[in-house]
């Protein structure tokens, strides 16, 4: 006896089940080959559109809290590529998102303030805004995340499939499930990087609630172009400033003794204060105290009644943070003490927040190494050593999970020597803008495929950014 005909239905499944399973693997490898996508981002026009966005940004530079007109540029960059956002967070931040709405959540951050400084590179686009310039490379990484951008809103409406048999008493059931890739990517533009803690105000603002992971990155001067370099654990120090009023008693330089001089004090605070490294920290434990400020007197025959000293300490440990801090007010009001002055100290935290030290999950360190190596070669992702240098990206560790940092190369010895960060002949490498807009994007669309969530969608969260 001949065997029954399959069912209309049954066979228009099936149809389906065929084009899903020829059509998959298609759109999966846009969205998981890391090498494809920096292909996208090397495009002349693509390339050439984030060149233009970095160029408009380099022109008119802003100040940290002030990025109004950077901050509409980027409304503006989004609103043409259809992808919605919240605005203003932390005065001039913009928080968009690209996916499904519900959760796994990866973030991806670029930090959009200038810095006071004036341009001493004489090209076409420099700096219109006398006193200010993009020198440490804010106005790349905002194109770059534009560009990231662009390639995960081009690839939204990628669809996964999976068929699915299964027997239901004596019915065998053939299902054919569509659902669009699982999972949200967040844009986070914040202000006020240069010392203003604009990650510390979005935290606050609420900018990163349900957040998984969030990425960052940075140009780096010293890092050979299409080389991408980081490393797990502490990256980066942790900083504060500190300014002191050291007090005593003007008068004649001709009668010292009639006086009590706060120039010979301050001198030996400052000595004393370079002995907190040298002969009380851990050799092993890095630490820097940096006294860079030094105000007092304007005459050469007068001893002023004061004198004003500031700088900076870093470390990478919290405990040895806490411990510069105390040491430091310490020194500075006994050895003011010893030459008969009195001294204030303030640390400046209102207006310039402790940055806490930067540091890598270990485990995300493993994930980027894999999806770098993919995109320009085990070879050419390389190790970062720590610097003492600070970063408030920091700050998003506080409301995070897990969160990671990492230098993207632009040093081409054909262009000659290459200025470094916060100079006035600082300039930026704009090959090196398609490997971050493209390894940005690599990154969450990868987070995306390996953290599919296991809860039903009812009972998962949101963001309320969609």
């Amino acid at each position: 006896m001949a065997a029954a005909a399959p069912p209309p239905l049954l066979l228009y499944v099936l149809a389906l089940a065929l084009l899903a399973t020829a059509t998959w693997p298609v759109a999966r490898a846009a969205l998981e080959d890391p090498a494809g996508l920096l292909r996208r981002a090397k495009e002349l026009a693509f390339a050439d559109w984030m060149v233009g966005v970095r160029r408009r940004i380099h022109e008119n530079p802003e100040l940290g809290y002030e990025e109004f007109a950077t901050s509409e540029l980027v409304r503006r960059e989004l609103d043409s590529m259809g992808i919605p956002y919240k605005h203003p967070f932390a005065v001039t931040g913009v928080v968009a998102t690209i996916g499904t709405g519900g959760p796994p959540f990866v973030a991806l951050r670029a930090d959009m303030d200038a810095l006071a400084m004036q341009e001493s590179v004489e090209w076409e686009h420099k700096s219109k805004v006398p006193g200010k310039m993009h020198g440490c490379g804010h106005d790349a990484h905002v194109a770059m995340l534009l560009g990231s951008a662009k390639i995960l809103q081009e690839h939204r409406d990628e669809l996964q499939f999976s068929v699915k048999f299964f027997t239901s008493g004596n019915v065998d059931v053939y299902l054919v499930q569509s659902i669009v890739l699982v999972g949200t990517v967040i844009l986070v533009f914040q202000p006020a990087e240069e010392g203003g803690g604009g990650a510390k105000k979005m935290v606050e603002a609420g900018a990163v609630e349900n957040i998984d992971a969030i990425f960052g990155l940075h140009v780096a001067d010293s890092v050979p172009i299409g080389v991408l370099a980081s490393r797990p654990g502490p990256i980066m120090a942790g900083s504060g400033f500190f300014e002191a009023v050291i007090s005593g008693k003007g008068g004649h330089a001709a009668l010292p003794h009639h006086t009590i001089d706060p120039i010979l004090a301050a001198s030996n605070v400052i000595v004393s204060l370079q002995q907190l490294v040298s002969r009380e920290a851990d050799p092993l434990d890095s630490q820097v105290v940096t006294v860079g400020k030094f105000q007092g007197g304007g005459a050469f025959n007068v001893i002023p009644d004061s004198v004003t000293i500031g700088g900076t300490f870093r470390a990478f440990l919290k405990d040895s943070f806490n411990q510069l801090k105390q040491r430091i007010e310490e020194v500075i009001v006994s050895q003011a003490s010893v030459q008969r002055c009195s001294a204030t100290v303030d640390f400046l935290d209102k207006d310039r927040p402790f940055f806490p030290p930067t540091i890598n999950s270990p485990e995300l360190h493993h994930f980027f190494e894999k999806v770098a190596g993919e995109m320009v070669g085990a070879k050419n992702v390389r190790d970062w050593q720590p610097l003492m240098g600070a970063e408030d990206f920091a700050f998003y560790a506080e409301a995070i999970p897990s969160t990671y940092y990492y230098f993207v190369g632009m040093y081409n010895e054909t262009r000659g020597p290459q200025a470094p960060h916060h100079s006035p002949y600082f300039t930026i490498n704009e090959d090196a803008l398609p490997y971050g807009a493209a390894m940005q994007a690599s990154l969450a669309a990868r987070y995306l495929v390996e953290h599919k969530p296991v809860a039903s969608p009812d009972k998962a969260k949101t963001h309320d950014e969609l």
